[in-house]
């Protein structure tokens, strides 16, 4: 469709039981659970995800966990339990904007943040507002900044998959998204590696 940017489209095959629970805490629609599928599409003018929506709750057996329209952009999240049916409404509402996934912008890295043996009073600062786990004093803490935003759902999810780490605050909305992870040092590395290899492996437009 003329005029319409799509700026994310990611596809979680398989969402981790820390990434289903901070959506869910967060979202305003459906609650989503770990082990379903889920799907996050933005776009750009922000007024179109209302038609996506549209478009994707018709075409597949899916519920919506978040419908969000800001200034730049609109956030669309679907998620079920048969990965079938998310496929499905991603392409229904690609056929509809007259693209393919490999339209979407590719993810890019602004960011990113190492800190080891986080002192007490950070800590209590970054717990004030976030919607995730304690951040505990004298954990690791890494630190992604993602653009477009939507992208570092898939990353989180990616993070929780390979190491044992909290999730602290994903935050998937404006014009770049935010992941703080925390745990053992040797753990959130590995959770970093595999967070930006995630993002680094995705095709799209530059």
């Amino acid at each position: 469709m003329a005029g319409v940017e799509l700026r994310t489209y990611a596809f979680i095959d398989r969402m981790q039981p820390q990434a289903a629970a901070h959506v869910a805490a967060t979202c305003q629609g459906d609650v989503p659970v770990a082990g379903m599928s889920e799907l996050f599409i933005e776009v750009a003018p922000g007024n179109e995800i209302f038609r996506c929506a549209d478009v994707a709750l018709k075409a597949a057996d899916v519920r919506p966990a978040l419908q969000i329209v800001e200034r730049e952009f609109g956030l669309l999240e679907v998620h079920s339990r048969t990965q079938a049916e998310v496929i499905a409404a991603g392409q229904a509402v690609l056929e509809y904007l007259g693209i393919g996934e490999a339209d979407r912008l590719k993810p890019k890295v602004a960011s990113s943040q190492f800190v080891t043996n986080v002192n007490p009073y950070q800590a209590q600062l970054i717990n004030r507002w976030r919607k995730g786990n304690l951040l505990l004093p004298r954990s690791s803490l890494f630190v992604l900044e993602v653009s477009p935003a939507a992208y570092v759902t898939l990353a989180a999810n990616e993070a929780e998959k390979t190491a044992e780490i909290s999730l602290i605050e994903v935050r998937a909305v404006g014009r770049f998204g935010r992941l703080f992870v925390s745990g053992s040092e040797s753990d959130v590395r590995t959770a970093r590696d595999a967070a930006v290899a995630a993002l680094a492996a995705l095709e799209g437009r530059e």
